[in-house]
């Protein structure tokens, strides 16, 4: 009997999955989450320190969302609309920390 991944694909089968694409994000995330468990070990606590955690992680999203929601094949309009609420979140995200901490920095 021959090998099965040499044969031909005929009509109504289902050809063999292209999971290479599915392995390389995995390890391009593996690599931030390494590097972030890196940083968190190796630098104090501190704003900046905070501030690369929440770049990193955006990033992540970014990368997860457009990987495997399939957002880098659609039209520039609806990758758009999703990116520019998002970035007025994350804007609002560092408005309120910085707020916070000054507010803490006041009372304490």
């Amino acid at each position: 009997m021959a090998n099965p991944s040499t044969q031909p694909i005929h009509a109504g089968e289902i050809p063999k999955p292209n999971t290479a694409w599915i392995w390389k994000t995995f390890w391009i995330i593996t690599a931030i989450t390494a590097l972030e468990f890196a940083i968190a070990f190796m630098m104090p606590s501190s704003t900046l320190r905070n501030t690369i955690f929440i770049v990193l992680t955006i990033f992540k999203a970014f990368f997860i969302v457009a990987e495997f929601m399939h957002l880098k094949h659609e039209t520039k309009g609806l990758i758009w609309t999703i990116l520019v609420p998002m970035s007025l979140l994350i804007w609002l995200l560092v408005a309120l920390i910085t707020e916070g901490n000054a507010i803490h920095n006041a009372i304490f």
